[in-house]
């Protein structure tokens, strides 16, 4: 996929996204072309060090942050400021 520059509007939405419980990182990489390591990178480019490994330690082992371990009785949201 071919990545395009970021705004700072992307860059706010995409750490809002990623400390999201329900929002998988496979819906960040759709909407943004970032796949998880290049928003774990993100994340640590754009956050103080603390919140970055708060925001680590919250989503290791969280299965609501990747579709295929999701339970299938959570249903897909979107948020109504989104891009489609």
């Amino acid at each position: 996929m071919n990545q395009l520059p970021l705004t700072d509007a992307d860059i706010s939405r995409i750490v809002e996204m990623a400390w999201e419980d329900r929002t998988t990182f496979e819906a960040i990489e759709v909407q943004f072309c970032l796949n998880e390591s290049a928003v774990v990178s993100l994340m640590r480019l754009h956050m103080k060090p603390s919140s970055f490994r708060m925001w680590r330690k919250r989503m290791a082992g969280r299965a609501t942050k990747h579709a295929a371990l999701r339970d299938g009785n959570v249903q897909r949201h979107r948020a109504s400021h989104t891009r489609q």
